[in-house]
């Protein structure tokens, strides 16, 4: 009989770990889909920050070009 219930225990073993993976593959697929989740959002407000910096840029006076020198009436430096 103690063949018996060792099998016995493992196969209630067996089946415990079996159902402990499956819970466990069920919460990495839904870590997975809140991640991507994330990362489909993160990727809209990165686009829409650079459509912003885009738009900010364009209706600025561009800063980048160097100014004339100063001259007085005459012309001169």
């Amino acid at each position: 009989m103690s063949t018996e219930t060792n099998g016995e225990n493992a196969e209630l073993e067996f089946a415990q770990a079996f159902k402990e993976l499956a819970r466990g593959e069920r919460a990495a697929s839904a870590l997975e889909d809140h991640l991507d989740s994330l990362e489909k959002k993160i990727e809209e407000l990165l686009a829409k920050a650079e459509d912003e910096q885009k738009i900010k840029t364009q209706s600025e006076p561009n800063t980048d070009a160097p100014s004339p020198p100063d001259t007085d009436s005459k012309g001169t430096l």
